[in-house]
């Protein structure tokens, strides 16, 4: 009787504990899935700069693959920045993975027009204000941040790609003009378009 007695104790002291192991776990899984996600977009959206490199270049001059090469390995160490741990937050809160890759994909295909969060809102069925902290809370930027980020890469792209001016980068991604494109991308980068292209159109030995 004891025993039994001393059995039913144990049950009813670890019942409690297993919804909260549960909920620990689906958190932990939650967070990570979202970091894999976001690298994984970011990842695809730096291919995709370099291919565009690449398919500029080749046609035109063999001999200019290896340097093509080369400054597309510079443009990713230059672009590629490591997700920061964010505190984990309930999965309600994010975008599902399907709505962040339908929003990444709606944003690459239109960086040369004006996007505005009510149109990235419907692509992923969601109201303005919910999207807009649901963004956030799954990529770690706000949804114009991440626009200008994605607006920079494409053109450090058409910089390594092309010998088009500035004026017509700007105009490429969606920018109102030189200037403007010019205090983005010292903001985001560091330094000026024309002082990026020139380093690396003439890259120490």
């Amino acid at each position: 009787m004891d025993q039994q007695n001393s059995m039913s104790t144990t049950r009813r002291n670890r019942t409690p504990d297993a919804p909260g192991a549960a909920l620990a776990v689906a958190d932990d899984a939650q967070t990570a899935g979202d970091a894999a996600l976001l690298f994984l977009g970011r990842l695809r959206s730096t291919v995709v700069e370099l291919l565009r490199a690449l398919s500029e270049t080749l046609p035109d001059e063999r001999s200019g693959t290896a340097e093509c090469l080369r400054r597309a390995v510079a443009m990713v160490e230059e672009v590629e920045r490591p997700v920061a741990p964010t505190t984990p937050t309930p999965a309600r809160q994010g975008l599902a993975p399907w709505q962040v890759r339908r929003v990444f994909a709606y944003i690459d295909a239109n960086l040369d027009k004006a996007l505005r969060n009510k149109e990235l809102a419907a692509i992923a069925g969601r109201s303005e204000f919910h999207f807009n902290v649901a963004f956030r809370n799954s990529v770690g930027d706000s949804p114009h941040e991440y626009i200008i980020l994605r607006r920079m890469e494409r053109a450090q792209g058409l910089m390594l790609s092309t010998d088009a001016p500035l004026s017509e980068i700007a105009f490429e991604c969606g920018l109102a003009d030189q200037a403007h494109f010019t205090r983005l991308f010292r903001r985001v980068v560091g330094e000026t378009p024309a002082a990026w292209r020139r380093a690396r159109a003439n890259p120490r030995p």
